[in-house]
């Protein structure tokens, strides 16, 4: 079964965990080479932010790709160089992670909520974000009911709209729910060091 198996891979992966600013960040280095790093807030173990790497075909680790959590801004000096001006009104897409769903913000969306319509396609195993006025339009998939090859359920899928912000959220399944809960149970045997340590505690 595909959740045994990521379970599995999770528990088999060499991890190493630190205490910094309020979070728990956990690193890990799977049997295939790749890499995770997690950060959760140490109080309430909310996941803040989850990325990925992996080697190239010529060995080398690539850039790390954000699936949870707010991706980093560019630096002044890069927009510099590439002669770059960000726009502050182009739709700013993120995902967040609560305790029983899957939760994507598009911000800078000004359209009313009647605009859009937001679904599930099963072939594709993705959603999709359309407006009825064409003005956006976005499809995005959720690496984790596709690492367990879970299908998706158009009725956990729903949206709200405030703010500006297109609130996206999709109900976790209970196998989803029963990997999260088995993964904090390995986390919490770890002991992480604090920051300023010279190493971290590895498993």
């Amino acid at each position: 079964m595909a959740v045994a198996s990521w379970l599995e891979s999770l528990r088999a992966a060499k991890k190493t965990s630190l205490l910094q600013d309020g979070r728990k960040k956990v690193h890990y280095l799977f049997l295939d080479g790749k890499e995770m790093a997690e950060e959760y807030d140490i109080k309430t173990n909310e996941l803040l932010l989850r990325k990925w790497r992996q080697k190239n075909a010529l060995g080398s680790y690539g850039q790390w790709q954000t699936e949870v959590g707010e991706l980093a801004p560019l630096s002044t000096s890069m927009l510099e160089l590439d002669h770059i001006k960000e726009s502050s009104c182009n739709p700013i897409f993120m995902r967040k992670d609560l305790k029983m769903s899957f939760q994507w913000r598009i911000r800078n969306l000004p359209y009313p909520v009647d605009v859009y319509d937001v679904s599930v396609d099963q072939n594709e195993r993705c959603c999709i974000v359309r407006t009825s006025n064409k003005k956006y339009y976005k499809k995005f998939s959720i690496p984790d009911m596709d690492r367990c090859q879970l299908p998706l359920d158009k009725s956990a899928l729903s949206f709200t709209h405030a703010n500006n912000t297109l609130i996206i959220t999709y109900q976790k399944p209970k196998e989803i729910l029963e990997v999260e809960e088995e993964l904090q149970k390995e986390l919490k045997k770890m002991n992480a060091s604090k920051d300023g340590d010279v190493e971290c505690k590895t498993q």
